[in-house]
């Protein structure tokens, strides 16, 4: 421990800490912008100075070691005056046309103006034209960025995906990709870990809010909704409840009294991935025993994010990915097929909104390969906080809702369902169906589930061996599956470097394109504290799962019943409708199909 003045204040630290957490160890607060605990710490914005006495200079307290015997003022004369002139000149080139902002009212450099008790710009600059950057999944905005960098921390520390960074030097600087090419023509992966930093509104999530409100004013569209079941544990968090509250009840309240004519539940097309991923891979491992002709590791299809990295940086590994479209996106399908002859009405008269914790998947729903006669799965998708805005534009007062149920068939679900939402929950629902299946018992469960610690590239694995089989299944007795898990980018980097060595010893793979599964995607509520929050949404789809009486999806009886005029799962309607194919893109895009043109 050091010992420490901070504003006359006797203050004891750890060594080793900085000033600006020394000072919050011992409840004194720093104003900050760019800094951002264990994912951003680049002092570029400089509102976090401070006098430390004896130094000539004002000192950025996120980067400087805090020393044993230094004397720290926090909220001098100086020090007040000093941030006050660094905001107005952040604000200088910032464009301020706040009321168009999606960002508005909820925007952490308007925050900092009232804390800093700024009310006028002394400064103006000769501004750059900027063109607004537009894809199907993010917006980019560089008249609004103020150079923070926690993006590029994210994109490059965290995902280690590299598809943006700081382009040109002095004022010309603007966080762009690379050659400022349009974000939807690199390797991006879409997973709006960038949107979810970002203090501002420079980087945001494509909107689809007037896309869906025009559905529902449409007379002649059926408009059904799916929320993903991370939603539930985040949705609360918009209408300022505290984080890892699933709100299931008042969500689906929430969405009937929009205006949806159905409200159904993606879970219970979790459980339908589970039955068709399961089958999937039981069939690479008797082809594996038999012929040796599958191939192994089968990956997890779920994150469209990470459907889009290994495109673009392990292009020759997608006969690695299982086939199965991700679980809204078969929802979509049955919707648009078997659901539409029960209620007779046409394909395309139904529009699909799909409320998810995600922004790749916006793009998913623009992918050609993943249409069925000439139709998309589904037409809109909503992030948690888009679907937060339109409750409150239509004057819902979600707080006081009463708790609702899903509409039936198509909205019950089991507890396996509900942890999809996590890291190794994809795993973990499969195991549970696939090894009873086999042996009649239920899975002695292993423990899969990785701790999201941000920018650990953390693997987790595991052996289950296959005993005291079933008569059907006795050429897999004795077989022993490994698998691995990870959740984040940078470790599914990792994973697929050993695939493409021809090194992994794995034959499973779940990989979600978020550090620590949708529970923080790119669509979530955005919190302060990171790690808490996330480690609470986890605990409360957890707590959905155990709350069940069923919790395997092979015993969803609404599911069973929909088998029975499908057909079998990896049958001949399900190829048809829930599996698919990937695009090999390169790193440039250089692999691209021909005939495959991502909507601008």
């Amino acid at each position: 421990m050091i010992n420490l003045t901070i504003n006359g204040k006797a203050c004891q630290a750890p060594e080793g800490l900085t000033i600006l957490k020394a000072a919050e160890l011992n409840g004194i607060h720093i104003p900050k912008l760019c800094y951002l605990d264990k994912i951003h710490q680049f002092g570029a914005c400089r509102i976090c100075v401070v006098e430390v006495e004896g130094a000539r200079n004002l000192q950025a307290s996120c980067m400087v070691e805090a020393r044993d015997g230094m004397v720290i003022h926090t909220n001098s004369n100086r020090v007040r005056e000093a941030r006050k002139v660094l905001y107005q000149l952040l604000i200088a080139d910032h464009n301020q046309d706040c009321l168009a902002c999606e960002r508005s009212g909820n925007c952490e450099l308007q925050a900092l103006g009232r804390e800093l008790g700024v009310d006028e710009n002394k400064y103006t600059v000769n501004k750059l034209d900027y063109d607004l950057d537009v894809c199907e999944s993010l917006t980019r905005d560089p008249s609004k960025c103020i150079l923070c960098r926690r993006c590029v921390s994210a994109c490059q520390d965290i995902q280690k995906v590299y598809a943006i960074g700081a382009q040109n030097r002095g004022f010309k600087t603007v966080i762009a990709p690379p050659f400022s090419d349009p974000i939807g023509d690199t390797n991006c992966a879409f997973c709006g870990q960038c949107t979810v930093v970002c203090p501002v509104g420079a980087l945001q999530e494509t909107s689809h809010k007037e896309r869906v409100w025009a559905a529902l004013n449409d007379p002649n569209k059926y408009v059904i909704v799916q929320p993903a079941p991370a939603v539930r544990a985040g949705i609360g968090e918009c209408f300022d409840m505290d984080a890892g509250t699933c709100q299931t009840g008042r969500l689906v309240a929430a969405l009937r009294r929009m205006g949806f004519d159905d409200v159904f539940d993606t879970n219970w097309a979790a459980d339908l991935t589970i039955l068709e991923e399961g089958t999937e891979f039981l069939g690479r491992v008797k082809s594996a025993l038999t012929d040796g002709k599958a191939v192994l590791p089968m990956c997890t299809s779920c994150s469209p994010g990470w459907i889009k990295f290994i495109e673009s940086t392990f292009p020759t590994e997608l006969d690695h990915l299982s086939t199965c479209k991700s679980p809204h996106m078969m929802f979509g399908a049955v919707i648009k097929s078997y659901y539409a002859k029960k209620i007779g009405k046409k394909p395309e008269d139904i529009f699909v909104v799909s409320i998810m914790p995600c922004t790749a998947k916006k793009t998913e729903i623009s992918r050609p390969e993943l249409e069925n006669d000439g139709n998309p799965n589904v037409d809109a998708v909503l992030t948690v906080r888009e679907l937060g805005d339109m409750i409150k534009s239509a004057g819902i007062d979600f707080k006081s809702l009463p708790e609702e149920k899903f509409d039936d068939p198509l909205g019950f679900s089991t507890g396996a369902a509900d942890i999809f939402g996590l890291t190794g929950g994809v795993m973990e629902a499969a195991l549970r169906t696939v090894y009873e299946i086999i042996t009649g018992r239920e899975l002695p469960w292993p423990d899969l589930h990785v701790p999201p610690i941000v920018g650990l590239e953390q693997i987790k694995e595991a052996t289950i061996k296959l005993e005291n089989v079933l008569p059907a299944w006795s050429i897999l007795e004795g077989f022993e599956v490994k698998i691995a898990v990870t959740s984040g980018l940078a470790g599914a980097r990792k994973l697929m470097d050993q695939v493409k060595a021809g090194t992994s010893p794995y034959h499973f793979i779940e990989v979600m394109g978020c550090p620590g599964g949708c529970i923080t995607g790119g669509g979530q509520p955005r919190t302060a504290d990171v790690e808490v929050t996330r480690q609470k949404r986890m605990e409360a789809l957890y707590k959905e799962d155990e709350g069940k009486e069923l919790r395997k999806s092979h015993e969803n009886p609404y599911l069973l019943e929909f088998y029975k005029e499908w057909g079998e799962p990896c049958g001949h309607n399900s190829h048809i409708y829930l599996h698919t194919h990937y695009v090999p893109r390169g790193q440039y895009n250089e692999l691209t199909d021909e005939n495959f043109v991502v909507k601008k």
